[in-house]
């Protein structure tokens, strides 16, 4: 049976990109029921909402009585997503009230419970509001961080609905794991590496490899939803930057050993995701190569550092860090064989070794692999989200923090 969510949406301007993620959910296989507010219908009609969903919309408690449906929506629920929750839903989830069809509703789910916030700078960061989410989050509902940027009019800021993808991912994770998001990083600093290096041939060409940077990104997602502050050093990539993360950008190896050496200083944690190139061209042509009929000139690389082992040996007392290892395996030696040999090369607390030949890791939606420690310690992490294996990793960097 399809995953059975629930769709609050409240009335607030953000509400036209819940019709995206309705489009995400229900194009991943989720049975969809949208529960608007009905100051929510002034800004997207429930005609919209049951094209995409299949379904009938309503809004208050005295549609469809028989059936009781702010009981039994609430109770069939295998999930609920509020987004975007605002300020007075947030408000009235939080008082108990079941004045209309969605608080009700959330009264009587028993399934995980995410909020989305999206509201002015000023009201997300009243001690009302404040209040609001500490109570909610202390009955266990999770209510995300919301991004920075342009909110109504001029105004920028802490606010802003987050991305639709990135709702639409942490609503798979919960569906995958209940207790993926719980608050254990709170007051904790945290950085990661993603994606991959590009080192430049020519004005134009440039070494790189396949890595998308999904696995590094969903790290810092579910690192800042779980409380930490987090920085993301990130190589090119067409993702878009997560709510409520500081992201520095580089493009070369080099850039990116500085920017972590930078990163590390008085974190709690730093996780090596990023996939940095091995070698780079030894000489930087000055203008584009030309394929003129003649041979190219043969290509020179030199060896690029191993930031792992430069952090690790930088170490600051109490920092975990974890790196990555993408194996294949040969003739010869088993992947994972290749995996425990590089943790104690690498010196890390953490490693977790995939598997990356034909359809694994690289460029995937989903990840598996062994996470293995200096411990002696070796946990399979299932195939799964990628923002799950992310959960299991910081399950045991938080561990090791406490």
């Amino acid at each position: 049976m399809a995953p059975r969510v629930l769709l609050g949406v409240a009335g607030g301007i953000a509400a036209y990109k819940s019709a995206e993620l309705l489009r995400r959910l229900t194009e991943t296989g989720h049975s969809v029921r949208v529960v608007p507010t009905e100051s929510a219908l002034n800004f997207v009609g429930a005609a919209t909402f049951e094209a995409l969903s299949g379904q009938p919309v309503h809004t208050g408690v005295f549609s469809d009585v028989p059936s009781v449906q702010h009981v039994r929506l609430g109770q069939e629920a295998d999930l609920v997503v509020v987004a975007p929750a605002t300020a007075d839903l947030l408000a009235r989830a939080a008082a108990g009230r079941a004045d209309d069809l969605l608080t009700g509703s959330l009264l009587v789910a028993r399934c995980p419970v995410l909020f989305a916030p999206a509201m002015h700078t000023e009201m997300w960061e009243h001690p009302a509001t404040r209040a609001n989410v500490a109570t909610l989050r202390d009955r266990g509902n999770i209510v995300l961080e919301p991004a920075s940027g342009r909110l109504t009019g001029k105004d920028t800021g802490p606010g802003r609905l987050p991305d639709p993808a990135e709702i639409a991912e942490f609503a798979r994770l919960l569906l995958e794991r209940s207790d993926a998001l719980p608050r254990d990083l709170v007051g904790r600093r945290v950085v990661v590496s993603a994606g991959g290096t590009r080192e430049p041939l020519d004005p134009v060409r440039f070494l790189g490899n396949r890595s998308s940077g999904k696995q590094g990104y969903a790290l810092a997602k579910v690192a800042a939803q779980r409380g930490a502050h987090v920085t993301l050093v990130a190589g090119p990539t067409d993702l878009a930057a997560p709510a409520a993360v500081e992201l520095v950008r580089i493009g070369t190896a080099l850039e990116l050993r500085e920017a972590m050496h930078e990163a590390a200083k008085g974190a709690d944690a730093v996780v090596m995701a990023a996939a940095v190139a091995d070698f780079r061209p030894s000489d930087l042509a000055g203008h584009k190569i030309k394929k003129d009929g003649s041979e190219p000139p043969p290509l020179r690389l030199a060896v690029n550092p191993d930031i792992l082992v430069e952090l690790v040996a930088a170490r600051e007392p109490g920092q975990v860090i974890v790196g990555f290892a993408a194996e294949t395996g040969d003739e010869t030696t088993e992947f994972l064989e290749y995996g425990r040999r590089k943790l104690a090369r690498k010196g890390s607390d953490l490693l977790l070794v995939n598997w990356v030949g034909e359809g694994g890791a690289f460029e995937n939606a989903d990840n598996q692999g062994r996470l293995l420690g200096a411990d002696g310690s070796e946990t399979e992490v299932p195939h799964g989200s990628k923002a799950l294996l992310a959960a299991r990793i910081w399950d045991a960097v938080a561990t090791r923090l406490t």
